[in-house]
C-alpha cells in the first residue's frame, strides 16, 4: 500500500525537520518546501494527500495560500491543517472559514500533530466512500464531482459551505446541533466558538436561493434540513 503524501509549508528549517520526522515515524510520506511559489510547484508536480501550512511564510501568508488553494478545482479537496504561532481567536476562524480542516498552535505536542492530521484523513476518505449524490428533487449533491444543483442551476459553494450542506442533508431530517455541525464539517471537538456555522448557513441559504429556506433554524440548538418542505 502506498503511503500518503503530506506536504509541510513553513519557512522554519527546525520546524520542517521535526514535522517530517513525526510523520515519517507515522507512516507518512513527508516533504517540506519554505514558501509558497515552491509550495505551489510541488503541488502541481505532485498532488498530496494534506498539507501543513504555516501562516507566515516570505512570499505570501498561509490565509492567501490556503484561499487559492480552494479555488482551485484541482487542490479544492486537498486537506489542510495550518501550524502557526498565532494563537488569537480571530486567526483561528479566519483559517477555518478560509477553508483550513484545523489549525494547531506552535509549540505543539507531537502526538497530538500527528492524530490531527490521522483524525482529517479518515473524515476525507469516509467522505470518498459515501454515495455519490444525495437529492431530495429540489436539490442534488454530486459529491464525486463536488458539484450542487438547485432547480437544475449550479450553485457555487466554498469547500466547508459545501460540507455543510452534505451534512445537513446525510441527518435526514434530524436536528443537527451547532456543536455537531462544527465538529462534522470543522473537526473541532473542542472549539467552542459555533459562529463559523451561523456565517456558513447564512451563506448556504442565500446562494440556495429559495431552497435555501429548507434550512431551518431551531432555536438555542441548531438547524436541520427540511425534506418534508415544499
Amino acid at each position: 500500500m502506498a503511503k500518503l503524501k503530506v506536504l509541510i509549508v513553513d519557512d522554519d528549517p527546525d520546524i520542517r525537520r521535526l514535522v517530517e520526522m513525526v510523520l515519517g515515524r507515522e507512516g507518512f510520506l513527508a516533504t517540506s518546501v519554505e514558501s509558497a511559489q515552491e509550495a505551489y510547484k510541488k503541488i502541481a508536480a505532485s498532488k498530496p494527500d494534506l498539507i501543513v501550512l504555516d501562516l507566515q511564510l516570505p512570499d505570501e501568508d498561509g490565509f492567501t495560500v490556503c484561499k487559492k488553494l480552494r479555488m482551485d478545482p484541482s487542490t479544492t479537496h486537498i486537506p489542510i491543517l495550518m501550524l502557526t504561532v498565532q494563537s488569537v481567536d480571530s486567526y483561528k476562524i479566519a483559517g477555518l472559514e478560509l477553508g483550513a480542516d484545523d489549525y494547531v498552535i506552535k509549540p505543539f505536542n507531537q502526538g497530538e500533530l500527528a492524530a490531527r492530521i490521522k483524525a482529517i484523513l479518515r473524515r476525507t476518505r469516509a467522505k470518498e466512500e459515501v454515495q455519490p449524490t444525495i437529492n431530495d428533487g429540489a436539490l442534488s449533491i454530486h459529491l464525486d464531482k463536488h458539484t450542487v444543483e438547485t432547480s437544475g442551476k449550479a450553485v457555487d459553494l466554498s469547500p466547508k459551505e459545501f460540507d455543510l450542506l452534505v451534512c445537513l442533508m446525510k441527518s435526514k431530517g434530524n436536528v443537527m446541533t451547532r456543536e455537531a455541525l462544527c465538529e462534522s464539517v470543522w473537526g473541532h471537538e473542542y472549539y467552542q466558538n459555533t459562529r463559523t456555522v451561523d456565517v456558513h448557513v447564512g451563506r448556504l441559504r442565500k446562494k440556495l436561493g429559495k431552497t435555501g429556506e429548507k434550512i431551518e433554524t431551531i432555536e438555542r440548538i441548531g438547524y436541520r434540513y427540511a425534506f418534508d418542505k415544499a
